[in-house]
């Protein structure tokens, strides 16, 4: 089944309803040890699809010094851009990843996903749409910058999109869904063969974990890239 999730429409109207935060996933707590092994404070930080998570507040509070934050609904914008007014750390603006010409090429140094690509795998055409967010997210990143992707997505699928485009060098790490639970060390890449099946052997079956893809750009793969 297919959702209006590409659609501004859909998400304004759901905002309209939902005044209160929400963090997809994970809070930023939880994810805090390992975004600190590859963001330092001065970094130029994108949070795509941001929502009316505390996330970015929350990296402000840690000492993070410019974190902009982009989402597609105009009602959600417009909301925090009044909440945050008094945050010079924090922009928000109205924009769709899959097309983010405001932004120039090469001028972030890191890009954070929480559950936006999932949400435009679940919409229509959903393929060209991930294509076409991936492709935006690799051409705002400097050299050598991250794109942290946290998602539901077995490696099976998201990482065969992530390699398919050939744009990054990728490391996968987990954590699980469950708050009070720490069986796994986030800190720690899980091994990756080619075809991503060998996070099996050390998850199991159907762990409840959420997957964290940390992928860095690596412009020797893609020639043709200015």
């Amino acid at each position: 089944m297919t959702h209006a999730y590409g659609e501004a429409s859909y998400w304004d109207e759901r905002y309209r309803k939902e005044s209160g935060p929400f963090d997809w996933y994970q809070k930023y707590e939880a994810l805090a040890p390992l975004l600190r092994l590859h963001l330092r404070p001065a970094h130029r930080i994108l949070l795509a699809g941001c929502g009316n998570s505390v996330f970015g507040e929350r990296m402000v509070d840690d000492g993070y010094q410019e974190v902009i934050n982009v989402d597609i609904s105009s009602v959600l914008i417009e909301s925090m851009q009044k909440k945050y007014k008094d945050i010079p750390q924090l922009k928000y603006m109205k924009m769709d990843v899959r097309d983010m010409k405001q932004f120039e090429n090469r001028s972030f140094d890191a890009v954070i996903d929480k559950g936006t690509l999932d949400s435009i795998m679940c919409g229509h055409d959903s393929q060209e749409n991930a294509k076409k967010m991936l492709e935006e997210v690799f051409r705002v990143l400097k050299e050598k910058g991250v794109y942290i992707m946290i998602t539901y997505g077995d490696p099976s699928y998201r990482l065969r999109l992530l390699r398919d485009i050939k744009l990054w060098n990728i490391k996968m790490h987990v954590i699980d869904r469950l708050e009070e639970k720490s069986m796994w060390d986030i800190t720690k890449p899980l091994p990756l063969n080619e075809s991503g099946s060998s996070f099996s052997a050390y998850l199991g079956l159907k762990p409840d974990v959420h997957y964290i893809y940390i992928c860095t750009k690596d412009g020797s793969l893609r020639e043709d890239e200015s």
